[in-house]
């Protein structure tokens, strides 16, 4: 191992530990620097209410060629595709939408996104940078003979697409809304947590890489090459322990945040063109709030109220989405709809009576922004989540103020918008304004030809092929791709590798 490449990770989260796993199957000698006190990024887990929960990730989008999905296959991960279940929505007065007339909304909703991404991939030249992806609903919705009523459902559901991108539909931009599609098949929720797979993807990095962890990076300085000959580099990578490293190479899957807070730290500087692409890609804020209750109070079989007409039929209720609330006060010009699942809905021994709601950008930061200073123990922190929650959930069936099983006995809000080696946020996406969003990533992946100059290489879910940007899936492909090219560069074997078949970059989004 003497003579092998000494190549430096910076980062243990999926994209890390794959491309850690990778370089060590090849023969190279790998030390990760981590942040934070343990391993994992934003792939986390912690409990509420006695039950382990995921605060990062908890979905696999796509089950097509997914090598998530095949490590949860091998690892006895439980998935559960909440597809078929019970779908509820309340109207901005707080009343449940009908079921017949929901059914409608839910099919235009989903209809249009396809259709949104169709148009993006064969338009996206000709769409002007400023037009949103709510713009296309509305467009689209004034296409249909629905009511004016049944129109505005529409549309107010389609704000919920936020919970999907992290950030309103109507920042979300429609000229690259192609690169928010992802891997071809179903998406599940991962119910038994990520936390086989992250150990499966950890091993070969546990045992055999040099981890050390609470070592947040300060600096990074990669000269270039002095000579063509030259197969190996010397990048001194220095954390704010005040230890210096020296690589050979040194690969750097940071969030996309955290690269935005932190291209002062590369010395030389990075490429103009690599800093305008850091910049111009937007960074997410997806929230998870967990309440947890006694008893799945919204699974029981009793008499549903419509806004038109009364049903009688069971109401596990599996997923409900409140939209635009005027029965709650909230900050003005804020959205504050809110869409929550049902966790109850589980496969045993995984199933228990929470309730996980999704929060996103503006409305997010403010809920966050609340809790920020509060002790997650403290009986602020409480009355501040049942606050803002508890108009929510008391309008699902079986709730009732009078009843004990109806009263949250854990609540647990993620805060990533406050997490700095998060970035501040949750993942890549693409807003209006941006003129080249395709190319950027491109950019990003490529670092804009500074790896064999430098031995710099850039990895993580936002350098990821354009199907599964912003996901776990993502990650990991872009860390075994990356530790492909540095075995190349450094000459030495090439084998591993679960779905990546080369290194190309596609220039499309529709599949590529």
């Amino acid at each position: 191992m003497a003579s092998s490449p000494h190549i430096g990770v910076i980062g243990a989260g999926i994209s890390g530990l794959r491309c850690a796993d990778i370089l060590i199957q090849n023969g190279a000698r790998v030390t990760i620097l981590e942040a934070r006190d343990r391993i994992g990024g934003r792939v986390h887990q912690s409990t509420v209410g006695g039950h382990v929960v995921d605060l990062g990730p908890n979905w696999i989008h796509g089950a097509g060629e997914n090598p998530i999905m095949t490590i949860a296959e091998e690892t006895g991960t439980v998935m559960y595709d909440p597809e078929g279940g019970r779908h509820i929505s309340y109207s901005r007065d707080g009343h449940p939408i009908n079921d017949e007339v929901n059914a409608k909304v839910q099919e235009f909703v989903w209809t249009t996104i396809a259709e949104a991404f169709k148009y993006s991939n064969h338009h996206g030249e000709s769409i002007p940078i400023e037009t949103s992806l709510f713009d296309f609903f509305g467009e689209r919705v004034q296409q249909t003979n629905f009511s004016d009523e049944e129109k505005q459902l529409c549309l107010d559901t389609c704000r919920l697409w936020g919970a999907y991108v992290g950030d309103q539909a109507d920042k979300q931009s429609l000229k690259f809304f192609r690169l928010e599609e992802c891997v071809d098949g179903s998406n599940f929720i991962v119910a038994s947590t990520y936390k086989r797979i992250l150990e499966h993807v950890a091993k070969s990095a546990i045992a055999k890489a040099d981890i050390r962890l609470n070592e947040p990076v300060t600096s990074i300085e990669a000269p270039p090459r002095n000579n063509e000959s030259q197969t190996k580099h010397q990048v001194t990578v220095t954390t704010s322990t005040g230890t210096s490293y020296d690589f050979d190479e040194v690969v750097v899957t940071c969030p996309l945040g955290w690269l935005k807070q932190n291209t002062s730290a590369f010395t030389p500087a990075l490429p103009p063109r690599l800093k305008q692409a850091i910049n111009n890609i937007s960074y997410g804020r997806l929230e998870k709030v967990y309440v947890t209750f006694p008893r799945a109070f919204w699974h029981t079989n009793n008499t549903s109220t419509s806004s038109t007409k009364s049903q009688t039929q069971p109401t596990n209720t599996v997923f409900a989405q409140f939209l635009e609330p005027s029965y709650t006060t909230h900050p003005a010009n804020i959205e504050w709809n809110q869409e929550c699942i049902s966790l109850a809905s589980l496969p045993e021994p995984h199933a228990h009576p929470t309730l996980l709601f999704y929060t996103y950008g503006d409305g997010g930061g403010e809920i966050i922004n609340r809790l920020s200073e509060l002790d997650p123990s403290s009986p602020e922190y409480r009355e501040s989540l049942i606050e803002t929650l508890q108009p929510f959930y008391s309008r699902l069936p079986g709730y009732s103020a009078e009843n004990a099983d109806c009263v949250p006995v854990a609540l647990l809000a993620t805060q990533w918008q406050k997490d700095v080696f998060a970035g501040n946020g949750s993942y890549c996406n693409f807003q209006v304004g941006i003129e080249e969003a395709d190319v950027d990533v491109e950019v990003l992946r490529s670092g804009d030809g500074i790896g064999p100059v430098r031995g710099l290489w850039f990895a993580g879910e936002h350098t990821a092929p354009f199907v599964a940007l912003g996901t776990t899936t993502g990650a990991f492909w872009s860390g075994e791709r990356v530790a492909r090219l540095v075995c190349r560069g450094v000459g030495i074997g090439e084998v591993g590798g679960m779905g990546v078949k080369d290194d190309s970059l596609p220039s499309t989004g529709d599949g590529s």
